[in-house]
C-alpha cells in the first residue's frame, strides 16, 4: 500500500462547482474585490463567531497588518512561542520590535506557561500565542497571566481553522487573531489566502486601510499601507469549501481516534495530550520519539510518506535570538508528522499504525 501525505487535488471538494465559479470570475473580468470577497468575509467573520473580518493576500500579511494595527511602544518585546513557521517571528521583526522566545508545552506544542510567566517583564507589550497543529493553546490561563497588564493579545490560528475552546473559537480571545489559506491548510485556497478577525472596530477599520494602501476607496489613503487583498478568485474557492468545513474537522478528527486507540501501547513515542472540553482540527498528527530517523525511513521503505513540522526550532536559526529552552532544545529531531487528511481512509491510518507498532515490536 502506498499512502502520500498529503494529495492537494483530492482534498478539492464540488470541483465541477469550483471550476464552474472559476469561469464565471474570468468571463466577468472580476479579479479584485467585488462580492466573492464581501460574502468570505461574512461568512468566515459568522463561523469564528467575530465582529469583524479582514481577508489578506496571505498569512504572513495578516500578522504583520495585525502587529501593526495594535499601535504598541516601537522598540517593546512581543514573546513568540519557539516553535511555529517563521512568519510568526517575522511579524515581529520587520515591525520594529524585539522579539523574545518562548518554550513550548510538550503536551500539545503551544506555548508553555511557565516559561511564559518568566518571559513576561515591563517592556512586554504583545504576546503572539501560535494554535500550533491546530491545537488551542490554554488562552483563558494566558488570559489570567496577562491580566491587570498592558499586554495585547495575537493569535496566530494559521492551523486552526475551526478549533475552539469550550465551543469559543480560537482567535476571538485576543485582541486579534490571523489566519492563513495556504493550499496545504484545513481550509485552503487554489494559491495564497488569508484573513484577520477582531471584535474592535478601531482594529478592524486599520486593518482593512492597511491591507489597501491606507485607503477604504479609492483615493482615501489615511496612511501609508500595502498591497494585500484576497482575489476573488481564492475567495470564492474558500466560499465554497467552509459549507463544507465541518466534515473535514469530523473526518480529521475520526482519523486522529484511530492513531490514538493504535498507537497508545506504544511507550516509545510521545502523543497528544489534549484536553477533552476543546477541539483541535488535527492540522497535523505529530508523534515524538528518539528514534524519529530510524522510524521516518521505515515507513519510508513500506511506502508511508511522513514531513517533519519543524526541522529546527526558530532560535536555532543564525537571524534570530538563542536562547536557553528546555523543552523545544532539540525537538525538531524527534517530532514526526503522520498523514492525516479526510481524504484519507480508516484502511490507511490503520496500515500506518499497524507499521508503527511493527517498528517498536509490539504486538496489537
Amino acid at each position: 500500500m502506498k499512502i502520500k501525505f498529503t494529495n492537494l487535488y483530492k482534498l478539492a471538494p464540488n470541483k465541477k462547482k469550483i471550476f464552474s465559479k472559476i469561469k464565471n470570475l474570468i468571463v466577468n473580468s472580476n479579479f479584485i474585490g467585488g462580492p466573492e470577497v464581501k460574502n468570505f468575509e461574512n461568512s468566515f467573520k459568522n463561523y469564528t463567531g467575530s465582529k469583524f473580518c479582514i481577508s489578506v493576500a496571505n498569512g504572513t500579511d495578516a500578522l504583520e497588518i495585525a502587529v501593526n494595527s495594535l499601535d504598541l511602544k516601537k522598540g517593546s518585546e512581543i514573546i513568540v512561542p519557539v516553535n511555529t513557521w517563521i512568519s510568526t517571528a517575522e511579524a515581529v521583526v520587520n515591525n520594529g520590535y524585539k522579539l523574545v522566545f518562548c518554550d513550548i508545552s510538550l503536551d500539545n506544542y503551544t506555548v508553555d506557561l511557565k516559561d511564559l510567566e518568566k518571559k513576561i517583564n515591563k517592556n512586554t507589550s504583545a504576546i503572539i500565542v501560535v494554535h500550533l497543529y491546530g491545537n488551542p493553546a490554554r488562552m483563558n490561563k494566558i488570559k489570567q497571566i496577562i491580566k491587570n497588564k498592558n499586554i495585547k493579545l495575537i493569535e496566530d490560528c494559521a492551523q486552526a481553522h475551526g478549533t475552539k475552546i469550550k465551543n469559543k473559537h480560537v482567535g476571538t480571545f485576543g485582541d486579534i487573531g490571523t489566519f492563513s489559506f495556504f493550499p496545504g491548510k484545513n481550509l485552503g485556497a487554489f494559491g495564497d489566502g488569508g484573513a484577520i478577525i477582531t471584535n474592535s472596530k478601531k482594529i478592524s477599520e486599520y486593518c482593512f486601510r492597511d491591507r489597501n494602501h491606507g485607503a477604504l476607496k479609492k483615493y482615501d489613503h489615511h496612511f501609508s499601507g500595502r498591497n494585500s487583498r484576497l482575489d476573488s478568485i481564492q475567495a470564492a474557492v474558500l466560499n465554497i469549501k467552509l459549507k463544507d468545513y465541518d466534515n473535514v474537522i469530523k473526518k480529521r478528527n475520526y482519523l486522529a481516534k484511530i492513531y490514538f486507540e493504535r498507537l497508545k501501547k506504544i511507550t516509545e513515542i510521545d502523543l497528544f495530550k489534549l484536553e477533552k472540553k476543546n477541539k483541535s482540527v488535527f492540522h497535523q498528527f505529530v508523534i515524538k520519539t528518539k528514534k524519529r530517523n530510524e522510524l521516518k525511513a521505515y515507513l519510508s521503505k513500506n511506502k508511508v510518506e511522513t514531513m517533519i513540522h519543524y526541522p529546527y526550532m526558530l532560535n536555532e536559526l543564525k537571524c534570530f535570538p538563542n536562547g536557553k529552552l528546555i523543552n523545544a532544545k532539540n525537538l525538531g529531531n524527534k517530532i514526526l508528522s503522520l498523514p492525516i487528511s479526510e481524504e484519507h481512509t480508516k484502511i490507511e491510518i490503520d496500515y500506518i499504525s499497524k507499521k508503527i507498532n511493527q517498528f517498536f515490536k509490539i504486538k496489537r
